[in-house]
């Protein structure tokens, strides 16, 4: 498996206005107005939600193609209703997948059994282990 990388990094726009480079890709990440920032773009959660929803939607699609099932269009939305509290309790996502095509019931079943196999998914139910240390500056 090959290693990613991204890189953060202060753009200057606010006190909170960061550049995210992705490879060939590059977004912004901000927080809210009301959490003192300037909403220039999506906060850390949502970067969360946002993998957590392709992953999701990638991994239906695939299996779809490949059982050659008529899977028309999907959707996926996830919400973040709890973050982690003082108290220690967990974070929640909650993801709502819309099917459209003559699938069948079982169709159905199956493509939501897999909707939580995704690599993402499991990630996040399963936690992971995190390493913090300082880069050489310049």
């Amino acid at each position: 498996m090959r290693e990613r990388l991204v890189t953060v990094t202060e753009n200057g726009k606010g006190d909170f206005g960061l550049t995210v480079d992705i490879g060939a890709h590059r977004l912004t990440a901000d927080e809210p107005v009301e959490a003192g920032g300037e909403g220039n773009g999506p906060d850390p959660y949502e970067f969360v939600m946002a993998g957590l929803g392709a992953c999701t939607a990638m991994t239906v699609r695939l299996y779809a193609r490949r059982k050659q099932w008529p899977l028309e269009h999907l959707e996926v939305k996830v919400t973040h209703p709890q973050q982690r509290s003082e108290s220690g309790a967990t974070d929640t996502f909650d993801r709502k997948i819309t099917l459209t095509g003559p699938l069948t019931e079982e169709m159905r079943e199956r493509l939501l059994d897999i909707a939580t196999r995704c690599p993402v998914s499991k990630t996040l139910t399963l936690g992971s282990e995190l390493t913090t240390g300082l880069a050489d500056a310049g």
